[in-house]
């Protein structure tokens, strides 16, 4: 596989968006052959609008469906994702909290699944219309206003967000993960079972699956700066490293071993993460995921 053409802006939020959007980024690759990446858990929502040809995303852990769209929503995964193109790759993604996305939404973030949803299917019309919009604009920059513009409004009229689970969801990640889901309850005064509900709903998933995200990218950030697989997952939480092996293998559906060789291989072009701090993605090489 050869890039002929590879283009890539990271973009930070303006003022009155952050800490709800992480983050845009502006694509364009063309490549010679098939490019593959693993996409890891990082409990981050991503709306990708596509310009060029399609993009297939198959769960890495057990492939049994596959989505193939130029545009597409991807919702807070416990497990990896392989992503796979051929051609051309062209357009933006938005990084949203799960907060955010429930807001901007409307649309409780437990009715989503782990596959990857068409645009249109949250957005009616609005989506070709907006695609239709970034496609014209002539250049990033101006791509990164409208899409800020569009978050505005369609946050000043989306549903409000709980202080509880947004002060939850920032404490699993302030604590890496460490952190007793009873515990959590009992500072926002709620029950677990209602705390459950109401995360789910804005989130997607439970506290105890994020804690598993977040425990996990601590340990991947270790991983990435030279730490031993023992010492990384003793550090992040896991009892010992057969109990990181087996959770990073459900997780990720490959080995720390594998994932480390396909991250200390990877064109530095192709490994800038999504967001700082964490380990997001990694371009496969030879294996399959």
């Amino acid at each position: 596989m050869q890039n002929h053409l590879h283009e890539l802006v990271q973009w930070p939020a303006g003022p009155l968006l952050r800490g709800q959007v992480l983050g845009y980024r502006g694509f364009r690759f063309g490549v010679l052959g098939t490019r593959r990446r693993l996409m890891v858990p990082d409990g981050v929502v991503k709306v990708m609008v596509g310009f060029g040809d399609p993009v297939r995303v198959v769960d890495a852990v057990g492939p049994h469906h596959a989505t193939r769209a130029v545009s597409m929503v991807n919702s807070v995964r416990t497990r990896a994702a392989v992503g796979e193109h051929t051609g051309s790759l062209h357009g933006v993604t938005v990084l949203l909290t799960p907060i955010a996305a429930y807001r901007l939404f409307a649309v409780p973030l437990d009715e989503w699944g782990e596959q990857p949803l068409d645009p249109a299917d949250l957005l009616g019309e609005e989506a070709a219309r907006l695609a239709e919009r970034l496609a014209e604009c002539d250049g990033w920059e101006s791509r990164f206003a409208l899409l800020e513009r569009v978050i505005l409004a369609r946050l000043a009229c989306g549903p409000a967000a709980s202080c509880e689970v947004m002060w939850v969801w920032r404490r699993l990640w302030s604590d890496a993960g460490r952190v007793r889901v009873e515990q959590l309850a009992s500072a926002v005064g709620w029950s677990r079972r209602h705390l459950e509900r109401r995360f789910r709903e804005q989130v997607g998933t439970t506290p105890k699956a994020l804690a598993q995200v977040c425990r996990l990218q601590a340990a991947l950030h270790r991983l990435d700066t030279g730490w031993s697989v023992a010492r990384a997952a003793a550090e992040a939480g896991y009892h010992d490293q057969p109990h990181f092996d087996r959770t990073f293998k459900a997780m990720m559906g490959c080995t720390p071993g594998q994932f480390r060789r396909d991250r200390a291989v990877a064109d530095p072009a192709d490994s800038r993460d999504f967001l700082p701090d964490q380990v997001t993605s990694v371009l496969l090489q030879d294996r399959r995921g």
